[in-house]
């Protein structure tokens, strides 16, 4: 029986690293970098006001307080986007506002509230340090500087730095092409009425979600029944159009594992020391096209997916980071565990105990591979390593938080 983190070695073994696009700040939240972002200048670009006040020169205001004000003729006012040319010389002040050039001459800048303000004439009731309220030229980031590394994922706050560091376009990675085909004759899509033996075809809605928040495009979502021939036929035509396929069920030992008769030997089809998901199958399609075989079972497919195949997406990407984020969480449930395997138990994540969060099965069926309403309640899988025989009340466990994007 292989390991865990052998199979996943060979997943990621697969991957391919994708192309490039580039794109405006604004379109590419939600994509991954693909060459470093750096600043055009200087940012702020000039020295500039924290708050709402007067540009002063601190040495005038010595002595200045609540009761002895200092009065200061002001001459002019500067704006964001409106900056006066007028020179702060000794005894004077310029009215500014958040964000607006510091004038010549100034120093610091007092707050309004420390003063009367006035129009033509200002009381200052207290003085301030010379650079006091001010953000200084580069004090965000200067000319040249790297203000995102490649790899790094886009989300508001990069966007954000990479549009404010004056870039008009950014390279990223172009979204890997996924196609995705669940297999079973009993498969009906979801809304349809049953026949006898069939059940709603979950598995593929699911992996299409889940490739497209991993970043990936999903250019098909469909079932194949248990036909070789047709399963067959199936990736040969997607070959062309997907970077990575992914199929779900047929991969065990059963009388109608179809997957497993169309793409062996192509495809390393294994036992992985886990529970659920302990079928899996990965390789290449006939034309050199990564195939991954997840097993049927929803539970099993979800848990696969996240261990395996999201890493892979990430790295086609060229993510800086492939894995989810990790916790501690303390068990306030009991369950038993499976000889030999690690098990990955969807669980819902409850309130903070302050060494992480409680812990408990996201369904009284625990890790039950067919149980898929219960997903919707996991924020997360427990992992519990295989030398462990039964989780108990209170025990820390790692969870990979699947509610993160």
């Amino acid at each position: 029986m292989r390991e865990v983190a052998e199979h996943r070695a060979a997943v990621l073994a697969l991957a391919r690293l994708g192309g490039t696009e580039e794109l405006a700040p604004g379109a590419a939240a939600g994509r991954v970098l693909a060459t470093p972002v750096t600043a055009h200048g200087d940012l702020p670009p000039w020295d500039c006001s924290a708050m709402d006040g007067y540009a002063v020169r601190a040495g005038d205001l010595v002595g200045a307080t609540g009761s002895q004000p200092v009065p200061l003729t002001v001459v002019g006012e500067s704006a964001a986007g409106a900056p006066t040319p007028q020179t702060v010389a000794s005894g004077t002040a310029v009215r500014i506002m958040t964000g607006a050039p510091l004038p010549p001459g100034a120093d610091a800048v007092v707050r309004q509230e420390d003063t009367d303000i006035g129009h033509r004439q200002v009381s200052v009731s207290r003085r301030p340090r010379p650079g006091e309220n001010l953000r200084t030229r580069g004090d965000d980031t200067r000319a040249g500087d790297v203000v995102l590394a490649a790899g790094a994922d886009l989300g508001p706050a990069q966007v954000a730095a990479a549009a404010g560091a004056g870039v008009g376009l950014i390279t990223v990675r172009t979204r890997p092409r996924v196609a995705v085909i669940s297999t079973g004759a009993e498969l009906v899509a979801a809304g349809s009425e049953l026949g006898p033996g069939q059940i709603h075809d979950s598995n593929s809605v699911l992996l299409a979600a889940a490739a497209t928040a991993a970043g990936a495009q999903v250019v098909h979502r469909g079932s194949v029944g248990d036909d070789v021939h047709l399963l067959r036929a199936a990736l040969a035509e997607l070959e062309a159009d997907a970077d990575l396929v992914l199929t779900s069920g047929g991969v065990s030992v059963g009388a109608y594992d179809v997957v497993k008769a169309a793409l062996s030997p192509e495809v390393d089809f294994v036992r992985v020391a886990m529970q659920p998901g302990k079928p899996q199958g990965a390789g290449h399609l006939p034309g050199g096209t990564p195939v991954v075989c997840l097993p049927g079972n929803p539970v099993s497919a979800f848990v696969s997916f996240e261990v395996f195949v999201r890493p892979l997406l990430r790295a086609m990407l060229g993510a800086s980071v492939v894995d989810r984020p990790l916790t501690w969480g303390v068990a306030d449930d009991e369950w038993d565990t499976p000889a030999g395997r690690a098990q990955y138990m969807p669980v819902a994540l409850g309130p903070d105990l302050g060494v992480g969060p409680a812990i408990r099965r996201a369904t009284a069926g625990g890790s039950g591979s067919h149980l898929v309403a219960g997903l919707a309640r996991a924020g997360g899988l427990a992992v519990v390593p295989a030398h462990v025989e039964r989780v108990r009340a209170g025990d820390r466990l790692a969870v990979i938080r699947t509610e993160s994007a």
